[in-house]
C-alpha cells in the first residue's frame, strides 16, 4: 500500500523521533546504515521533509535533522502526502484510470474498505503514538 519511499520516510522520521532532538541533531551519515536505507536516497528523503516541516534541521557544524516536540505531534498522513500524495493511496489498485465506486475495477470492492480504514488510521495516528509504541515494547524499530 505505501511505496519504497514512502516506508523509508516513516522509518527515518521514526528513527529521529527516538534518537534527536534540538540539541542533538543527527546527520545522514549517522543514520542510513542503522536504518537500512540507502544515504544519497534518504538525503533527498530528509530534505523534502523539512523543507515541509515534517522534521526540523539546522544548518552548521552542529546542524543536522531532529523532530521537536511540535514535529512528534504530526500524523503519519502528513509524510506520506510530502513523499507521494495522499492520491496514490486512494488510486485505483489496477491502475485504471476511470476506476471509481461508479465504475469499479475487479479489485475496488475488495480493497475499498481495506484502503479507506487504512489511510483513516494514517489520519488519526501520530508519530509519538508510534515512539511510544516503541518505547513500551509493542513495537519494534532496528536501533
Amino acid at each position: 500500500m505505501l511505496s519504497t519511499s514512502s516506508k523509508y520516510a516513516i522509518k527515518a522520521v521514526l528513527f529521529l523521533a527516538l534518537h534527536s532532538n534540538e540539541n542533538h541533531k543527527m546527520m545522514v551519515k549517522d543514520i542510513f546504515q542503522r536504518i537500512n536505507v540507502p544515504q544519497q536516497y534518504l538525503a533527498k528523503i530528509l530534505q523534502e521533509l523539512s523543507k515541509k516541516d515534517i522534521i526540523s534541521s539546522a544548518r552548521g557544524p552542529k546542524g543536522g535533522f531532529y523532530l521537536s516536540d511540535t514535529n512528534k505531534t504530526l500524523p503519519l498522513i502528513n509524510i506520506v502526502d510530502v513523499i507521494e500524495g495522499r492520491h496514490r493511496l486512494q488510486s485505483c489498485m489496477l491502475s485504471i484510470k476511470e476506476c471509481d465506486s461508479q465504475n469499479p475495477c475487479a479489485l475496488h470492492d475488495l480493497v475499498g474498505n481495506a484502503n479507506s480504514y487504512f489511510l483513516k488510521n494514517l489520519e488519526e495516528t501520530t508519530i509519538e503514538k508510534l515512539i511510544e509504541d516503541i518505547r513500551d515494547g509493542k513495537a519494534i524499530l532496528p536501533l
